[in-house]
């Protein structure tokens, strides 16, 4: 039989949740001009840089009303010269009464509608460059794409056909689910800390884990919680972002987070093996300096450091049966070992 006195030290519970990773940006690429797909200029998957030319729509069209818009503004100017030479001599002559003061009114007003026309010849030109600019779809950030929707020769529909998605793993958000319990506990702690949950609750660390046991936990902070409890599931959604670098990580993929569930405090901490089963208590079997046992109810906590929280029922200055449990029953007298227990459980 052995016994030992349980480990104190300063600890954090831990919490555990399933969620799912996400990208820290997601956009769908759509053209903003319509007309017949050219050309594509990536590889399915690759990773791409904003601004990168990514799809072309026939520019011939294009090319056409610009020139036409061209034209247009030049037409605009020569009667915007025209009438304002007519106009200036109109002015000269009604001084002296060759001419009524009414055609100088309309030489004005067509003046004016030739200044009109000149400035509505700049704004289709300008749509025109537009246009022409929009037939070269460009990625609007950096992510890696995913693959062509459409080959050339399809045609495009401005602002409604989908030519593919990029989007953004570097750093990766990760998304989760927590109870109203969770968050008024997670809120109160966000408080001690200075912040808020919905601000991160100061960039609180979490471990995120994933289904290969080869991948190493993951480091990554709280950033983000929505702003209200969901009323159909009673939950909120959290946000954490992680650093991914290498890309090892990408969304959709599904994680478990373990997110601190608590202050540091000192905590009482004892193997799982001390532990007795009585229906529906549990109890731990101390030992006085005499050898007597006498049961103690416990309320246990989680696993922390390969040993058991215990929440209530130890103050950390007993000691406790660990080995040889069957020998200890209540009332009765033993010799055991007495060792210390390490900080952290061996494995």
């Amino acid at each position: 039989m052995t016994a030992a006195k349980p480990v104190v030290k300063t600890i954090v519970e831990d919490d555990e949740f399933v969620g799912r990773f996400g990208a820290s940006a997601d956009v769908e690429v759509r053209a903003r001009v319509t007309g017949f797909l050219d050309e594509v200029h990536f590889t399915d998957g690759s990773l791409v840089e904003k601004d990168q030319l990514l799809f072309t729509i026939d520019q011939r069209q294009f090319r056409t009303a610009l020139r036409q818009a061209q034209a247009q503004i030049d037409i605009a100017e020569a009667t915007g010269a025209f009438t304002a030479e007519q106009l200036e001599r109109a002015e000269a002559l009604v001084g002296n009464g060759t001419i009524p003061q009414s055609v100088v009114d309309e030489r004005r007003e067509a003046f004016l509608a030739a200044q009109g026309a000149l400035e509505q010849a700049r704004a289709a030109l300008e749509l025109a460059q537009l246009d022409l600019e929009y037939s070269e779809i460009r990625a609007p950030m950096a992510g890696r794409i995913d693959q062509a929707q459409l080959d050339p020769g399809n045609l495009i529909t401005a602002n409604q056909t989908v030519l593919t998605s990029i989007v953004a793993t570097d750093p990766i958000h990760f998304y989760f689910d927590i109870d109203e319990r969770f968050f008024l506990a997670y809120a109160r702690d966000a408080r001690a800390r200075g912040s808020v949950l919905q601000e991160g609750s100061a960039g609180l660390e979490v471990r995120i884990t994933v289904s290969d046991s080869r991948v190493p936990p993951q480091i990554g902070r709280l950033d983000f919680s929505e702003n209200r409890i969901d009323p159909d599931t009673g939950t909120m959604r959290v946000r954490a972002v992680l650093p991914n670098p290498d890309e090892l990580l990408t969304p959709g993929l599904f994680g478990r987070v373990n997110v601190p569930g608590s202050l540091p405090y000192d905590g009482v901490l004892i193997p799982d093996a001390a532990v007795v089963s009585d229906q529906n208590r549990r109890l731990v079997m101390s030992l006085d300096e005499s050898g007597n046992v006498t049961p103690i109810p416990i309320r246990p906590g989680p696993r922390i450091d390969g040993y058991r929280v215990v929440r209530d029922g130890l103050d950390g200055s007993e000691t406790i049966v660990i080995e040889g449990l069957v020998r200890a029953r209540p009332g009765s007298v033993v010799a055991p070992d007495i060792v210390e227990l390490p900080p952290v459980a061996a494995n």
